[in-house]
């Protein structure tokens, strides 16, 4: 796991897009704003997505279900270096659990997506991503993990590969009412939080400031997990 240091730091879009002029309800791709500073506890995060393998491990050793795309409930043993997929929300907090872990909120999630980078696009600045950067816009699905190279805070394919669950509650006009310490989400909802895009996905998906939402239920083919830690572990 990567250290990632407590403090303050602004989350949320500080850059326009072409959807702001839009008047209309919902107001598309407003929901990471107002950009707001927030204090957030040190914590720990995965430094890659959890892989096949370590899936596996936990399928093993406490007989939760399999991805559905396993064949025959097994694991592809040419691709336990890939990120797990098609889990719902249920199985990753599970899984994390069982590795002792959790999963992180949202604004932790973005805390470290953004490494030591103020206001950026993306974890490496504004720069738009090429195909050295991460895996997005493809057909042929997630790739193994730590392949590219790692954000300032050296978490890999945070941008990119899968989504990621995050442990909040989803809410259109969370971030103008959120606690300025360590929020955790609202306190219920419909859909859970992911973030940070896939290999199915647009580049303006990889964004750090982008979210997107699931119904706990949802098992696709682009979602997976990175658990995170308090500090000190306990």
């Amino acid at each position: 796991m990567v250290f990632i240091p407590g403090g303050e730091y602004t989350r949320g879009r500080m850059y326009k897009l072409p959807d702001d002029g839009l008047k209309w309800f919902p107001e598309l791709l407003k929901d990471d704003q107002p950009a707001r500073k927030l204090k957030i506890s040190p914590f720990y995060l995965d430094a890659r997505e959890s892989t096949i393998q370590q899936y596996a491990e936990f399928v093993s050793e406490t007989k939760h279900r399999a991805p559905y795309n396993w064949p025959a409930g097994k694991a592809d043993p040419k691709k336990l270096d890939h990120p797990v997929t098609a889990i719902s929300w249920d199985d990753a907090s599970e899984y994390c659990k069982w590795a002792g872990k959790r999963l992180p909120t949202e604004a932790e999630w973005e805390k470290a997506a953004r490494g030591p980078i103020e206001g950026a696009q993306y974890p490496w600045g504004d720069r738009q991503p090429t195909n050295k950067d991460a895996r997005f816009d493809t057909v042929e699905g997630p790739g193994p993990v730590g392949k590219f190279a790692p954000n300032g805070f050296d978490l890999y394919d945070i941008a990119g590969n899968v989504w990621e669950w995050t442990g909040d509650w989803y809410a259109r006009d969370y971030y103008g009412a959120a606690p300025e310490q360590d929020p955790k989400g609202p306190a219920a909802g419909q859909y859970k939080v992911l973030r940070g895009g896939s290999w199915a996905d647009v580049s303006k998906y990889l964004r750090v400031a982008h979210r997107t939402w699931a119904r706990p239920a949802e098992r696709g083919p682009n979602i997976g997990v990175r658990c995170a830690a308090d500090f000190p572990r306990r």
